[in-house]
């Protein structure tokens, strides 16, 4: 048992892992913690780093792990380039007062929640300066620190150059440093340089770990939490186009867009459904979301089931199943989950827009529904 690896949030195999190395004392000068950005990978390399040090070092040292303080934490992000900036500059020292200020804030926020992702206007890639800054860092030898960190969030947002640059200090490692590159995409690293590393998947967030990190990191109510994790597809990242979302008005819409749908007024659908989703394709997973949970809370009106997502538009379930008593509800769902799984493959969204008025149109046809007064039986 390690008492900061446990703190990882919903990762076991990457737990297995890193505990798999300290058990063994062989901990590798190079690590590549990939997966989708919000699983919680820079959350992981504070714990472990936190570990290298727990039983070397006093609780002081650990604050400043938590810090991301130097010497012990040397930690790597996108910064914007100052004005006259060069090569030769430091990575701050071109920077103007207002982003500086701008990085002190968005550093204070990571520090106070190691979930939290730094966002600083123009900051669109990793400097070489920050790369070649980390020469002062690696020369000076502390001995009374067992192993220092180097944290670089979003590692495949190095250019060219800046990878040159860090690959010469992996290929010569210093003895008691450990790299620990961050990112979402690595096939845009070199492969000279994922060669030197080992690297760690993490996989998507089940939705307890997501109300976990909401509620504890984030200070979310509970039933905020767990309305945000239902739409969180596996990490935290994807949450926050909700914050300024009025869930009781999204249900409404998507209650209009289902009675319309359902009617076969497919224009009157798809006109709603372009007004609530903006083109965004975030926003229409979303919607084939909800419609998910509105059939899902009609199978357990169906049974005499409680605890509704739609709780206040039982009447629809009612109304729908007078009209529909013998639903096809795998069909259906199987054809929404398959729209959702086509999100991600570039598709055109009005295509993917019309499919689901389509589909949802066939469904009460085939069913037997009569689409004269079906709108006006599925209101909400």
């Amino acid at each position: 048992m390690y008492k900061y690896l446990d703190q990882i949030v919903g990762q076991p195999k990457v737990v297995r892992l890193l505990s798999n190395f300290l058990n063994s004392d062989k901990i590798p000068h190079a690590f590549l913690f990939s997966g989708q950005d919000g699983l919680g990978k820079e959350h992981a390399a504070l714990c472990f780093s936190k570990e290298l040090n727990s039983t070397h070092n006093s609780e002081d040292v650990i604050n400043q792990i938590s810090n991301l303080a130097e010497p012990f934490v040397k930690y790597i992000f996108p910064l914007p380039r100052g004005k006259n900036e060069d090569n030769e500059s430091s990575p701050y020292e071109k920077l103007n007062s207002e982003e500086m200020t701008s990085v002190k804030e968005e550093l204070q926020k990571k520090i106070t929640n190691p979930f939290y992702k730094i966002s600083i206007p123009k900051a669109n890639l990793i400097k070489v300066n920050s790369i070649r800054d980390l020469r002062k860092f690696i020369s000076l030898s502390y001995s009374d620190i067992n192993y220092r960190t180097v944290i670089i969030s979003d590692a495949h947002l190095m250019n060219e150059e800046s990878q040159n640059a860090l690959l010469k200090n992996l290929e010569e490692p210093p003895i008691g440093v450990i790299f620990i590159l961050i990112t979402s995409k690595p096939d845009m690293l070199r492969e000279t340089i994922k060669s030197r590393c080992w690297e760690i998947k993490f996989n998507y967030l089940k939705n307890e770990d997501i109300i976990f990190i909401l509620s504890e990191y984030f200070k979310y109510d509970k039933h905020q939490a767990e309305n945000y994790a239902a739409f969180s597809f596996g990490s935290i990242n994807k949450l926050f186009f909700l914050e300024d979302i009025d869930f009781e008005e999204v249900l409404n819409k998507t209650i209009i867009i289902l009675r319309f749908a359902l009617g076969r007024k497919f224009h009157s659908a798809i006109e709603e459904i372009n007004k609530m989703v903006a083109n965004d394709i975030e926003s229409f997973k979303l919607l084939l979301l909800l419609i998910l949970r509105w059939f899902s809370d009609l199978q357990k009106y169906k049974v005499n089931k409680e605890n509704f997502f739609f709780v206040n538009h039982k009447e629809t379930f009612q109304k729908f199943l007078t009209k529909f008593p013998e639903i096809k509800y795998l069909e259906i769902v199987s054809k929404i989950e398959n729209l959702l799984s086509l999100c991600s493959k570039n598709i055109n969204l009005n295509i993917l827009i019309l499919d689901l008025t389509v589909e949802l149109g066939k469904f009460t046809v085939e069913s037997g529904i009569k689409t004269d007064n079906s709108t006006q039986k599925i209101r909400g």
